[in-house]
């Protein structure tokens, strides 16, 4: 499982890289190949400084080793041999009316001392965050993720809609960081689904991307915008920020676990502003926006 997964994320980078430079033009990705000290590496992508994207990232990576103590703790399990390998994006568009982007499909195995798998599982998701909120969009990137969630199991959907909205949660701002998507995690064999069953429907997801969001790119990246809707943006990603470093598991854990750290906080914008105690102004497009991040809405009706 672990080789077929493997291959599975480089291709799909390779096909997410072609269909982001497509839709931007100009820009280039910039790889960076890099080995970890302790098992493994990876292949980070970045785009910086493009007409449609001014900052972005799409990672690969695959390591191995001994189970790090902070992950022992986590899993409750005393020393052991792990694997996991997984492709990590973020794209922050330059243009505010062209929404962030995040998604993340991963795979882990934990050995005996034999070698022989004890643990497995996938995990992993794709979500919105807009500055502006045109609710085609949202309904499109919705209805995307329930039609690859509906080949596999009906109940998919709601289910991982919730598990997104309680994840991707600025506690501390009692407000949602975007729209939503999906979000699964530890996905292991049940007598329903077995490892290659959820392989298929982690894959039917990853391959709903580029469907998700290019279309979404192409119809808002030439929208006029006002210096004032650009800061605006920058505040907006000011939260994003803050979610990544404060909640955040996967940052917190590359933090933890002596993670590459430029891949880590890839995530980052470029440009971000923190206001004091900023408000939107009553009755304005940016309060339309606020509204649905404090009170999540169903885009897709059941």
């Amino acid at each position: 499982m672990k080789e077929q997964f493997y291959s599975y994320i480089q291709n799909l980078q390779d096909q997410i890289c072609k269909g982001l430079e497509a839709v931007e033009g100009q820009a280039k990705f910039r790889e960076d190949l890099w080995e970890r000290p302790e098992g493994g590496g990876g292949r980070t992508r970045v785009i910086e400084n493009g007409t449609v994207f001014e900052k972005g990232g799409v990672n690969i990576s695959a390591v191995h080793g001994k189970l790090p103590e902070a992950m022992q703790k986590m899993f409750n399990v005393g020393e052991a041999d792990f694997f996991a390998c997984g492709l990590s994006l973020v794209l922050h568009p330059k243009n505010p009316m062209v929404p962030t982007v995040h998604a993340n499909w991963r795979y882990f195995e934990m050995y005996d001392d034999n070698g022989n798998v004890i643990q497995q599982w996938f995990g992993g998701g794709q979500d919105l965050t807009p500055y502006y909120l045109f609710e085609e969009d949202a309904i499109h990137f919705h209805q995307t993720c329930k039609t690859a969630c509906d080949k596999h199991n009906p109940e998919f959907y709601p289910k991982y809609k919730k598990q997104c909205e309680a994840y991707f949660w600025n506690a501390h701002r009692n407000e949602a960081r975007g729209i939503g998507g999906l979000f699964f995690d530890y996905c292991k064999a049940t007598d329903e689904m077995s490892m290659q069953d959820w392989y298929n429907f982690v894959t039917e997801v990853g391959n709903s991307f580029l469907q998700a969001y290019v279309s979404i790119v192409e119809k808002r990246k030439d929208l006029p915008y006002t210096s004032e809707q650009r800061t605006w943006q920058e505040i907006r990603r000011g939260r994003y920020v803050e979610f990544n470093l404060v909640h955040d598991k996967g940052t917190l854990f590359g933090l933890k676990t002596n993670g590459r750290i430029e891949s880590i906080l890839m995530s980052l914008p470029p440009h971000v502003q923190w206001v004091y105690d900023h408000h939107a102004e009553a009755g304005s497009e940016e309060e339309k926006l606020v509204n649905v991040l404090e009170n999540p809405r169903n885009w897709i009706a059941d």
